[in-house]
């Protein structure tokens, strides 16, 4: 599994709100489809207007995102030290 930073714009009502969100998964088109099921899910937001501008690996040290923050805990620490 891999963290990935997404950037972009999605539709809210009649304005477009900017967005930066990091999700784990396997592969790009994985983060795609969490990135759509994410905006899809909480603001009802159809997949035709969430523009994803950038998505790019990142290392999980950098993320502020709980879930990746859960996922690489036990990976991140034994890095650290």
């Amino acid at each position: 599994m891999k963290a990935y930073r997404a950037v972009g714009t999605f539709r809210n009502g009649r304005t477009n709100q900017n967005y930066t969100l990091d999700v784990v998964a396997n592969d790009e088109d994985e983060a795609r489809h969490l990135i759509y099921s994410n905006f899809g899910s909480r603001h009802g937001t159809p997949r035709r207007f969430i523009n994803i501008d950038t998505l790019s690996k990142i290392n999980p040290s950098k993320s502020t995102e709980a879930r990746v923050i859960a996922h690489f805990r036990d990976t991140i620490s034994s890095e650290e030290e």
